[in-house]
């Protein structure tokens, strides 16, 4: 009978520290969790940044072409034509 209780015991005290590291897993993965979601909203934000400097860069590619940069006047050129064609195409669409 001895023997019994000793064994209950045991499985009682492993099962505590079983449930204890359960619950330390548990706010382990609630913590790593709300880390990943901020991170992914940084990250998020960080492509919302990366997307609008890249606007930026190209309106000013453009801008500086029509100033008078010699480099980038055959883009600004096309770039021009493209948004005329599709004025045109506007206009053409209104008349119909």
């Amino acid at each position: 009978m001895s023997n019994v209780i000793e064994i209950v015991d045991s499985l009682q005290s492993k099962l505590h520290k079983l449930l204890s590291k359960y619950e330390l897993l548990q706010t382990e993965n609630k913590q790593l969790l709300e880390k990943s979601n901020k991170l992914v909203e940084a990250l998020s934000q960080e492509k919302e940044s990366k997307s609008n400097l890249q606007q930026e860069y190209e309106s000013l590619k453009i801008a500086n072409a029509i100033v008078g940069s010699k480099e980038d006047k055959h883009t600004t050129k096309l770039k021009i034509n493209a948004l005329i064609r599709e004025i045109d195409k506007c206009i053409a669409q209104l008349g119909a």
